[in-house]
């Protein structure tokens, strides 16, 4: 992941370990590497109050 961002190791390291308390990613380890994968359901959940926002607004 460091390698796409112009970010040291120890920065996106502390980025994940964030978002991985905020739930929003899972972490799973595999020997010497550390594999990350979104959590969709928190994302669907924050499209869902946008599109309830978006409804109200066309009733008016």
């Amino acid at each position: 992941i460091a390698e796409n961002f112009d970010l040291s190791r120890a920065t996106i390291s502390h980025h994940l370990k964030l978002l991985k308390n905020e739930d929003l990613i899972y972490e799973t380890k595999k020997k010497n590497f550390i594999y990350y994968e979104l959590n969709t359901s928190i994302f669907e959940e924050i499209m869902a109050w946008f599109v309830k926002f978006k409804g109200v607004e066309n009733e008016k």
